[in-house]
């Protein structure tokens, strides 16, 4: 992201377009530096009538492609000396024992030096006695039916084997089944979809393409290239092009084994919302941005520890980066004001140029160029959040190694992608995420987006100005509910629900398990004023049940068109309050009560953090928060911007009452405005004051 002044955004928010055309062509790249290929098709076995037109046709990719091709059924080429000529060694469509073990020899430590393999169709039916051949290829032959028509489902899109396929492939060729799984060793590129085809007993994961990096190499396998017209088949061509550029070390991707990842986007757009300008458009199962500058983020949920996944594309000098840990917000600013971009631009300052955390740390320039892939063509980007500390790997590749330090800023909350402007054109693919585990949050609290329900009924998503994520869950009338899978309830002790309400009203039922399993908690939400005045309503929660479940919102009441529920949050008995110590805000300053007055009306105030007691405070979640025996108090219960916050006497009114946020401010629900260092200034015994909610650094804040 450059930086560039800030314009003033609308309340109205940009529109996902989903286009039905396919994605358009995208730039060539540069010419590859040439290399040279060595074919090998020495069979002991079983002889392919297709060993020929494979030959020519790899022949016919080199012309085009920088590379020339040698091609040999004489395995005495494989020797120390010859095989230093070649970047690749393809075995296309060997059989049966091939080599002895003198040339094993040679070609292990060929690889070892950072030789490419690639393998096709037969190569799986090679050398099964020669353990070394049997990792690098991933997977022995076991059995085929006959040749038919399939599905192949194309799950890495990144890869230059695959990118240009759909993610449905439907091709006629023989299909093998093998010995083991080649998934726990490789990165599976596609995989056959069995009910599509008769005879395959592989089951529901059946890997037919892979890439891998073993003992220093680089390794492709694909399972076609059985038939004669496989070789023919421009998109099957393009496949066994991308796979020798891969294997050749001219395109990178990263083929670590992958397992365990939820995905976020795919083709669907369930639980992403747009904030500010322009937008994105959804097409063959890729995003691409438009104007802005925006961001598209996933409102539905926020993630703590995690590793997030996500392939991109430049058209060329463009722009775009990834946000991760922002409140959820439909101000794009709030990502930039609170959370951390890591940039994809390499034209730009070593600070800001793919890889950065903008501004804040450069990636390793030389690592990050040694992986990088050109504008045209993708790449794959890991970001590794445990704790404060992000690693960030491009290509599989470790490009960059952040710890945070800012308390006003986290690693932690909503992830997006942004769209930078209008001549700016960065393209998405396979956002997917795996959590780590460990502590939620800041503010110990978990933000569910409401219309990004896992399933309901009566109920919808409804476009409203004004909404976190530019949506509520609309059209609620009793008996309506909405299901959220897969919460994690550990330590849950409270519900809060942003609602916003022109009608009657009702009542909002928190349950377990059902629609008819037992109620957590109720609360009631009243009508708010107008169908665009937003309040917070909560309650207490019991026998809560810990780990992971389903969370089933029911609604109550009369009439109809009740209420909308715009999110709502699993507020936490720890990690967010019902402790004792410093709160520390705006540059690392803690929240102190001014020269250790106790009596009523003591300003509060920022301070270089010293540990006192006047720094020392206990936080009761949704409730008070005290030092020296008295509470943190709005002056005469005010609701003014600028009005004083002091010490004073606990008296259970409104004016004490402080409620932990998932975006890291303290809100004052009475008021309905938030705890906010003055003017912004982190100079010691600054003064704090009530103000407007806007969740700057100068109202985040870091409970003990």
């Amino acid at each position: 992201m450059r930086r560039l002044l800030r314009p003033a955004f609308g309340l109205a928010t940009a529109v996902l377009a989903v286009l039905a055309c396919t994605t358009p062509a995208t730039p060539a790249s540069a010419a590859d530096a040439p290399y040279d290929v060595l074919v090998f098709s020495k069979t002991a076995g079983f002889r392919h009538d297709s060993i020929a037109v494979g030959t020519q046709a790899i022949r016919d990719l080199g012309a085009a492609n920088s590379f020339s091709v040698t091609a040999t059924e004489d395995a005495a080429a494989f020797n120390a000396t010859n095989l230093a000529r070649f970047r690749v060694v393809v075995f296309l469509n060997t059989t049966g024992d091939v080599l002895n073990a003198s040339q094993q020899t040679a070609f292990e430590s060929y690889i070892g030096s950072g030789g490419g393999f690639v393998g096709v169709h037969a190569a799986a039916d090679t050398e099964y006695d020669w353990p070394f051949y049997g990792n690098l290829v991933g997977a022995y032959f076991q059995s085929h039916p006959a040749i038919q028509q399939a599905n192949v489902r194309v799950e890495n899109r990144a890869h230059a084997a695959t990118a240009h396929l759909p993610q449905t492939w439907t091709r006629t060729d023989e299909w093998y089944d093998y010995r083991t799984n080649a998934r726990p060793g490789a990165r599976v590129l596609a995989n056959l979809d069995e009910s599509s085809y008769s005879g395959g007993v592989m089951g529901a994961d059946h890997p037919i393409a892979w890439c891998k990096t073993y003992s220093g190499g680089r390794s492709f396998y694909t399972g076609g290239g059985h038939t004669q017209a496989s070789y023919a088949d421009p998109a099957f061509r393009a496949h066994l092009l991308g796979g020798i550029r891969y294997a050749a070390g001219r395109t990178k991707a990263d083929c670590r084994p992958e397992t365990g990842y939820t995905t976020l986007y795919n083709g669907s757009a369930t639980g992403w919302s747009q904030a500010g300008p322009g937008g994105f458009t959804n097409s063959d199962a890729t995003l691409t941005s438009t104007g802005g500058m925006g961001l598209y983020w996933y409102s539905a949920k926020q993630f703590t520890n995690y590793s997030l996944k996500l392939d991109w594309r430049l058209n060329g000098d463009d722009n775009s980066g990834v946000f991760i840990g922002f409140p959820p917000s439909s101000d794009p600013w709030s990502a930039v004001n609170n959370g951390y971009e890591i940039q994809i631009d390499a034209t730009d300052a070593p600070d800001r140029t793919t890889g950065s955390v903008y501004t804040f740390k450069s990636a390793d320039i030389p690592a990050r160029d040694a992986v990088l892939n050109p504008p045209g063509e993708w790449n794959t980007y890991e970001l590794l959040v445990e704790g404060n500390r992000l690693q960030v790997f491009l290509n599989g590749a470790k490009i960059n190694d952040f710890t945070n330090t800012n308390p006003a800023r986290s690693l932690a909350g909503h992830i997006g992608i942004q769209n930078h402007g209008a001549g700016d054109v960065a393209s998405f693919r396979n956002i997917r995420i795996k959590e780590l585990g460990g502590s939620n949050p800041p503010g110990g609290n978990t933000t569910v987006q409401a219309e990004a329900f896992s399933s309901a009924s009566g109920v919808t998503a409804f476009a409203k100005a004004g909404a976190n994520g530019g949506q509520t869950l609309g059209y609620i009338d009793p008996g309506d509910w909405a299901a959220y899978n897969n919460l994690d309830l550990t330590g849950v002790t409270s519900f809060r629900a942003r609602v916003v309400s022109g009608g009657p009203g009702g009542t909002i039922q928190v349950r377990t398990g059902s629609t008819t399993g037992t109620v957590l908690g109720s609360v009631a939400v009243p009508n708010t004023g107008s169908w665009t005045t937003f309040a917070d309503v909560t309650t207490n929660l019991s026998n809560v049940p810990s780990g992971l479940r389903n969370v089933y919102l029911t609604f109550t009441g009369s009439g109809s068109g009740l209420f909308d529920v715009d999110d709502f949050t699993l507020v936490r008995g720890t990690g967010g309050g019902g402790s004792t110590g410093p709160i520390t805000g705006l540059a690392g300053k803690c929240l102190d009560v001014r020269g250790g007055a106790t009596a009523d009306g003591t300003q509060i105030q920022i301070y270089t953090c010293n540990g006192g007691a006047a720094q020392t405070w206990t936080v009761t979640p949704n409730s008070t928060i005290r030092a020296l025996g008295k509470c943190l108090d709005i002056s005469g219960g005010g609701s003014a911007d600028g009005t004083k916050i002091q010490l004073w006497t606990c008296n259970g009114s409104g004016a004490q009452n402080w409620s932990a946020q998932s975006n890291g401010t303290l809100r004052n629900p009475q008021s309905g405005k938030c705890l906010d260092v003055s003017g912004n200034n982190s100079a010691d015994s600054t003064p704090v004051h009530l103000w407007t909610c806007h969740t700057n650094a100068n109202q985040r804040w870091i409970l003990p």
